[in-house]
């Protein structure tokens, strides 16, 4: 399936700027895999404090973009019926910083679908620039309702 503009993101995830850390959905296939991306720009706040005079966005913050990738995946993965549901990331494993991400670059998001069970997903995921890895890690998100 094709990708998706930003509006749509905000549809399915609860997260707004300066926290919403996905910009566009490139390529989605429900219960397979999403391709994603982010344009990292000076003007992101965590810039002003990681780190003066040389900016890297913090490693945190991308494996959060790559747990709100995964989260965009989940809830398309889900069957109409319960696509009301908030998707919650229950914890990451395997997690690997392999090279700095900074101001200019463009981040793009790989995350596979491993399995579900009940309630409970796995997911594999990859960030990279410029076709080179940044970063990689497992997440385990959980589908609840919501508050």
């Amino acid at each position: 399936m094709k990708g998706y503009p930003i509006q749509k993101i905000m549809a399915y995830l609860p997260h707004r700027y300066p926290f919403l850390l996905v910009d566009r959905v490139l390529e989605i296939v429900p219960r397979e895999f999403i391709v994603a991306l982010k344009n990292v720009t000076i003007n992101e706040p965590f810039f002003q404090g990681h780190f003066p005079g040389n900016p890297i966005m913090p490693g945190v913050l991308i494996v959060e973009a790559l747990a709100q990738a995964g989260g965009i995946l989940a809830y398309e993965s889900l069957p109409p019926e319960r696509r009301g549901q908030e998707v919650y990331f229950m914890g990451f494993n395997n997690v690997k910083f392999r090279k700095p991400v900074v101001p200019g670059d463009q981040l793009i998001f790989r995350v596979n679908f491993l399995r579900q069970r009940g309630n409970a997903f796995k997911m594999a995921g990859r960030a990279e620039v410029a076709e080179t890895l940044v970063a990689e890690a497992e997440c385990l998100a959980s589908i609840g309702d919501k508050a």
